[in-house]
């Protein structure tokens, strides 16, 4: 199996768990923070969705899924075109609020083809390719890919997490 073949692989798993975290959830219950100061899933989705996007798009030269194929304005968050969610405040997890689990995963399968597409043109050699030198050691492209497929991960698990939560406490 080629390296990159594994990474889609991996990536099809997030695909699996991005569907299963919204799975039957109303916009209610995907808006639901366990707190005032907890994630909702539609946060970690959004999040989990934008943080790939940008930095596929980065790797690729290409622009964002997210204003190429217009779902900025499917979603109408009150943020700046590039914002990915990273360090946001309460407050500002609490403005990501969504329609329907459908613009999620709509959203997320859009950035998902993208990225297979980006896989399919990178070779082993490419992964060893140094994508950011502003980190100590630099960023591969191998470690950058790695990079989004655990972020993408934990978030999609903590999602189900909420998930589970929130079925637990409707029965």
């Amino acid at each position: 199996m080629k390296s990159a073949d594994l990474l889609a692989d991996a990536l099809d798993r997030v695909k699996e768990a991005v569907h299963e975290a919204v799975r039957g959830l109303g916009p209610k219950q995907l808006s639901a923070r366990l707190d005032e100061e907890a994630n909702s899933v539609a946060w970690l989705i959004w999040h989990l969705t934008r943080v790939q996007d940008d930095h596929l798009a980065d790797l690729a030269g290409t622009e964002q899924v997210w204003t190429a194929d217009g779902w900025a304005a499917k979603f109408d968050l009150p943020f700046p075109l590039d914002e990915t969610g990273y360090g946001h405040s309460a407050a500002q997890v609490a403005d990501v609020q969504v329609a329907s689990r459908a613009l999620l995963t709509g959203y997320y399968d859009a950035v998902h083809r993208q990225t297979l597409r980006f896989l399919r043109t990178v070779t082993a050699e490419d992964l060893d390719q140094v994508v950011d030198e502003s980190w100590n050691p630099p960023v591969t492209l191998g470690v950058r890919l790695i990079s989004v497929v655990t972020e993408d991960l934990q978030h999609a698990g903590q999602a189900a997490f909420i998930h589970g939560i929130l079925q637990r406490r409707a029965h």
